[in-house]
């Protein structure tokens, strides 16, 4: 068989046999607009924390400024289509919350792994040089899919799948071969706006668009200081990621729970105690969370991000888990658990703590709430 052609169904075969759901081909050497609509979104500064959007722009425009090689796109789809409800789960509030995605193995060692068996396959019968790629490198993904008949992008610019709804991880190989795309798929969202009306942030500034810096999901993990105040209690018990606007999402009433049992969802990672999560050193937080998207956050923001999850509480309970944490090495730490402690200790309680003399006052770290020095919080 010919380098440069290759059957779409014979790698659409072998796609379906490794357990992917979701299969298509598109175009690899054609224009498309999806790099200005990027060029849009940084220029705006909507990228928030992420500079490695700014600094890989360039190569993200197009698949061949990544690959000029590059013929044919082959995406695929994994489903992790939960088997409970992201929305139900807000209301436990002395739970935190992770979002169904993290909540499991890392998809990228599944999904690459798989893709890998799959252009190892596809290079061998075809003679033609192929690339992988699940979200670690400039290719656009999301746009990509959808021309490749995948889904579309919807109103809250996550691909939808008529089939898997909001819940599919992609991935991608680029090769020289050409294989024949498929068509790319129609917008389906009609006059629908419920994953914009659902946004506890009004992170969406128009149907399409996205500003990452009022979006949870980026803010617990992406970014790096302090959560923002007016976003602390719209985080809820959130403490990795927001499903919200894809919960929402009524196409999903067609997405079967995903099928990789690798990537099964854990109950003991989707929601814990948030006083068991609060007494994590470094050391207990890589242990619980190894081989998950969470461990990439690190400790001491994911601990940020559970005492946010306390102060929202309301439990007054949950307050000593934050005062045993005002002195922790950690300025992110310790400036959420005063929110924490400010927001469930009593005024008297909370004067003592203040009294003891050991505060300071930073702009840069917690907009002006209380730090207590490391070592000196009262006991």
């Amino acid at each position: 068989m010919s380098a440069s052609v290759f059957s779409k169904a014979l790698v659409e075969a072998r796609a379906r046999a490794l357990g992917f759901d979701a299969f298509g081909v598109a175009p690899a050497d054609e224009a498309w607009n999806s790099g200005a609509r990027l060029e849009e979104f940084i220029a705006a500064g909507r990228q928030g924390d992420m500079d490695w959007l700014a600094r890989e722009a360039h190569r993200r425009a197009h698949p061949q400024r990544l690959w000029p090689e590059a013929k044919s796109a082959i995406l695929i789809g994994q489903s992790y289509a939960p088997s409970d409800d992201s929305l139900a789960l807000l209301e436990e509030r002395g739970q935190g919350l992770v979002s169904a995605y993290a909540a499991r193995r890392d998809y990228h060692d599944i999904v690459k792994g798989k893709l890998k068996q799959l252009a190892q396959w596809l290079a061998l019968e075809s003679g033609a040089e192929v690339k992988v790629f699940v979200d670690t490198a400039p290719l656009m993904e999301k746009p990509l899919a959808q021309r490749a008949g995948l889904g579309w992008q919807g109103k809250h610019t996550n691909l939808v799948s008529r089939e898997h709804g909001s819940w599919l991880f992609l991935g991608a190989i680029l090769t020289a071969a050409e294989i024949e795309p498929d068509a790319a798929h129609e917008d389906h969202c009609g006059s629908c706006r419920a994953c914009l009306d659902v946004c506890p942030t009004n992170a969406f500034p128009a149907p399409y668009q996205l500003d990452a810096r009022r979006c949870l999901a980026y803010l617990s993990i992406e970014h790096q200081g302090q959560i923002p105040a007016e976003f602390r209690a719209p985080m809820g018990n959130r403490i990795f990621g927001c499903d919200d606007c894809l919960a929402v999402c009524p196409w999903n009433k067609f997405a079967a729970d995903a099928r990789e049992t690798r990537m099964s969802l854990r109950e003991d990672l989707r929601l814990a105690p948030l006083s068991e999560l609060a007494a994590l050193d470094d050391a207990a937080f890589r242990t619980r969370f190894a081989g998950t998207p969470v461990k990439r956050t690190g400790r001491d923001r994911f601990v940020r991000n559970v005492l946010v999850a306390i102060g929202n509480s309301g439990d007054a309970a949950l307050a000593p888990s934050a005062e045993a944490l005002l002195d922790d090495p950690s300025p992110l730490v310790r400036g959420m658990a005063v929110w924490a402690c400010r927001r469930l200790l009593g005024a008297e309680r909370f004067a003592q703590l203040r009294a003891a003399g050991l505060a300071r006052e930073t702009n840069a770290e917690v907009r002006h709430e209380w730090i207590p020095e490391p070592g000196g919080a009262l006991k």
